[in-house]
């Protein structure tokens, strides 16, 4: 048997605390999982930027050398593509982190 515990009869267990405020607490709840990962999100949008970025590079080298133009065109401008997008992405993930104008 467990031995019987005996807790002060003076706890206030009600909410009516000045610290409690759940309207903030469930803002701040529904605005935590994309704050947390917008860090994350950035790095991503910033390495597959670069990795476009190098391809791009790669592939208007073989276009300027005259190298299998005809597989090396559609592959520069899905590069340029990427790059981009990468840049609309992180834009939009700024704008998103910056505090509104009241």
């Amino acid at each position: 048997m467990l031995p019987e515990k005996n807790f002060p009869d003076n706890i206030n267990l009600t909410t009516t605390d000045e610290t409690y405020d759940r309207p903030s607490r469930l803002k701040q709840a529904n605005t935590e999982p994309t704050d947390r990962l917008r860090g994350l999100r950035q790095f991503v949008y910033v390495a597959f930027g670069a990795s476009g970025f190098i391809g791009a590079l790669v592939f208007l080298a073989q276009l300027l050398a005259g190298r299998n133009v005809g597989a090396a065109l559609p592959n520069c401008a899905l590069q340029v593509g990427v790059v981009a997008l990468m840049v609309w992405l992180f834009r939009l993930e700024q704008r998103a982190s910056r505090p509104k104008k009241p």
